[in-house]
């Protein structure tokens, strides 16, 4: 169970890494360690596959959230190539956080994500 753990938590890592990436450079290179070559992102705003499509649909997080910053929320769980976390995306200036929710991700053999299925659990009015 350790081995598997740790692949989890090192794979939700860079997943973190990723969705907290500014620049765009330091974005498209997170998003290649992250993701799979194929690697898809759904939650229900959205459907992306790709890291071209992945990178643009984070910048677009950060282009609507302007210094908030994505975190985890308790531990990750899984089992087989399947693991899911929860996170909320909170603001550097007063610590509020409005939008809240957990993912369920699966891994290829080199632990790298392959899909995303996100949900959203508080959302801003």
């Amino acid at each position: 169970m350790s081995e598997n753990t740790d692949r989890y938590e090192n794979a939700v890592a860079r997943y973190f890494e990723a969705w907290n990436a500014g620049e765009p450079e330091a974005l498209a290179k997170a998003v290649a360690a992250a993701w799979s070559v194929e690697g898809t992102y759904t939650d229900p705003l959205a459907t992306v596959t790709g890291h071209t499509e992945i990178a643009g649909l984070i910048a677009g997080a950060h282009a609507q959230f302007p210094g908030f910053a994505f975190r985890p929320l308790g531990t990750v769980d899984g089992h087989h190539d399947t693991a899911r976390f929860s996170w909320e995306l909170v603001s550097g200036a007063d610590g509020s956080a409005p939008v809240a929710g957990f993912d369920v991700i699966t891994l290829d053999a080199d632990g790298r994500i392959r899909s995303v299925l996100g949900f959203l659990d508080r959302v801003p009015a």
